[in-house]
């Protein structure tokens, strides 16, 4: 199945998912470039009310709905105040620690259309000035943006169009290996995001017709905690793919597709997790099984949200996750290797036989 993969196609489609800012809640563009993609490949995307979209593929039974979804907001942050010396001071969006993201380069986008470069810092970026600069606690409180342009009071960051509420988005720095090694910041989820369109690609180019009809969904607000939390009623059960962590006594690694049993919302689907673990032996696939207590999914938000659903959660392997996050090639090949093998399986019955 693997050899059957287009891969430079799903890595020039990640590099340029990667270089799209789409912190949470500031999705437009990146979207627009998921429906382009999606014209590409002869489908079409429909958009729910706030902006996650939705591509089917029939099936050779319409009366099952297999959903799969993936996000493509990420970490970011927002303009909460403008400091008198023309720095700003800034909330997160999302979960991360602030020494991932102090030093590093970001962007403020205006709400008029423009963009300004800028770098995240404490409020006391030099050792040769201050004497805590080492031991300072990073936190919101303590930590600014200092904006490359003329700035030097509020008055003059005003000019400039900026104001209170405007997204921040953090460089990716995104490279790609000649040995297949992938590091960027947003690989979760914009490595799964490439998967997905890759598991697109490969149906549309071969005529592959799934068992049954497939919902895609491309959601915009995981990392805040409601990506998937609608679903059209219609889906039978989701697999949510998104990265898979890594560290503690975790046994993923970054060639892997991680199959998640359980995270924050609880276990997932015995029925479904036990056919993906299946069939990842049967392909032969690099893949681990592994608990997440401290992770939620689309899956989470839709399970959360009321969904009359199975759910289950796959993704590649991903280290240093909501930091400078490192996967490779290797696990983003076999997570589409395993989701190919899974749509051409049967969908499981909607009753609930126990074990």
């Amino acid at each position: 199945m693997k050899s059957r993969i287009n891969q430079s196609y799903v890595l020039e489609l990640l590099e340029r998912l990667l270089r799209t800012p789409s912190p949470s809640g500031y999705c437009g563009k990146i979207m627009q470039l998921v429906a382009n993609e999606t014209a590409k490949l002869g489908y079409t995307v429909g958009f729910t009310k706030k902006g996650c979209g939705l591509i089917q593929v029939p099936g050779k039974r319409t009366d099952r709905v297999l959903g799969l979804s993936a996000h493509v907001d990420t970490l970011g942050a927002m303009v909460r105040s403008i400091k008198p010396n023309g720095t700003l001071r800034f909330t997160s969006v999302g979960g991360y620690m602030m020494g991932s993201v102090e030093n590093e380069y970001c962007q403020v986008h205006t709400r008029g259309g423009r963009s300004y470069d800028g770098t995240i810092l404490t409020n006391k970026p030099s050792v040769h000035v201050y004497t805590d600069a080492r031991d300072l606690k990073r936190e919101e409180a303590v930590m600014e943006i200092r904006l490359d342009e003329r700035v030097q009071s509020a008055e003059d960051v005003k000019k400039l169009g900026i104001e209170v509420g405007d997204f921040i988005s953090f460089d990716p720095r995104a490279e790609f290996k000649a040995n297949g090694y992938i590091k960027s910041r947003h690989l979760d989820d914009k490595a799964a995001v490439a998967a997905l369109f890759g598991l697109l690609e490969l149906i549309s180019r071969e005529a592959v017709t799934p068992a049954c009809t497939l919902q895609l969904l491309i959601s915009t607000y995981e990392e805040v905690g409601h990506g998937a939390s609608y679903l059209p009623s219609e889906i039978d059960e989701l697999i949510a793919v998104d990265m898979g962590a890594m560290g503690d006594d975790l046994s993923c690694t970054e060639f892997d597709v991680s199959i998640c049993a359980k995270d924050s919302s609880g276990p997932y689907d015995y029925e479904m997790t036990s056919r993906l673990i299946e069939l990842a032996k049967r392909e032969r696939l690099a893949y681990a099984v592994d608990i997440y207590p401290q992770y939620g999914s689309d899956a989470t938000a839709a399970l959360r949200g009321g969904s009359n659903i199975r759910a289950a959660l796959v993704g590649p392997g991903v280290h240093a996750s909501h930091s400078m996050e490192r996967t490779h090639s290797e696990a983003v090949w076999n997570t589409i290797a395993l989701l190919a093998a899974y749509v051409q399986e049967p969908c499981l019955v909607n009753e609930f036989k126990g074990l």
